[in-house]
């Protein structure tokens, strides 16, 4: 009776670690592909001056980080940058990118230092706002 008790208790703890093991490469493959995302995200040359007059939603999520943005433009300006919603880990004081790109009128402006994917996802999805994608 012992010996299959011992048995059973290796063969559960052998199907825990394989549950373990199983759960983080699906963790580390999904860590791969976002930062990939970030990597491969580009900014295009908008030219805000001839984006007419009005509101625009843009989003853009890369899995880990995500955000939406309401952008006002006013005769060829950026006013105003609404961040509705900002999912990200430790990039909350990337949300200042958005001053920037109102302060500097173009998109593409310098990313936060240690908030640098949170950066790139505010900026792509104002970008994406202008041209009505997701």
């Amino acid at each position: 009776m012992k010996l299959s008790r011992k048995r059973s208790l290796l063969v559960l703890a052998i199907l825990l670690s394989l549950i373990c093991l199983i759960f983080t490469a699906v963790y580390l493959k999904r860590v791969a592909d976002y930062k990939k995302a970030v990597r491969e995200t580009t900014i295009g040359g908008t030219d805000i001056s001839n984006i007419p007059d009005g509101v625009y939603v843009g989003e853009y999520d890369v899995d880990f980080v995500y955000a939406k943005v309401e952008v006002t433009v006013q005769n060829g300006a950026v006013t105003n940058i609404d961040i509705l919603e900002h999912k990200n880990g430790r990039g909350k004081p990337a949300e200042i990118v958005a001053d920037r790109i109102i302060q500097e009128q173009r998109i593409d402006v310098d990313a936060v230092s240690g908030a640098t994917n949170s950066s790139v996802v505010i900026k792509k999805a104002v970008e994406n706002a202008f041209k009505g994608e997701k």
